[in-house]
């Protein structure tokens, strides 16, 4: 299972400690694999731009109009976190529905 986020993010942080078998991927300093990106855009859409960050209040009004997968390969970090997968299986953000789904 691999765990896609910010090693200084205190939501990534409570998930990689609910799920001990999870390896953390710095997005920042690793970024997200062109194929995990793919099918994360693929499943999520629009959802996996993190509009909420510090990063987006950055960027100008132009950048913000930019397609979701250019915006999240110049700025790894705008993605939502955390994105979860697990084989096959992918979740993004940490709620309830995800640590359900997880538990199971």
């Amino acid at each position: 299972m691999r765990l896609y986020g910010l090693k200084t993010c205190d939501t990534c942080r409570k998930a990689l400690k609910a799920l001990p078998d999870a390896t953390l991927v710095d997005v920042r300093a690793e970024g997200v694999p062109e194929d995990v990106l793919a099918t994360a855009l693929e499943r999520f859409g629009e959802r996996l731009v993190n509009t909420r960050s510090t990063t987006w209040r950055g960027l100008s009004e132009e950048e913000r109009k930019g397609a979701p997968e250019d915006l999240l390969r110049a700025h790894p970090a705008l993605m939502k976190r955390p994105l979860i997968v697990d084989g096959e299986a992918m979740y993004l953000g940490w709620d309830k529905a995800t640590i359900a789904a997880l538990a199971s």
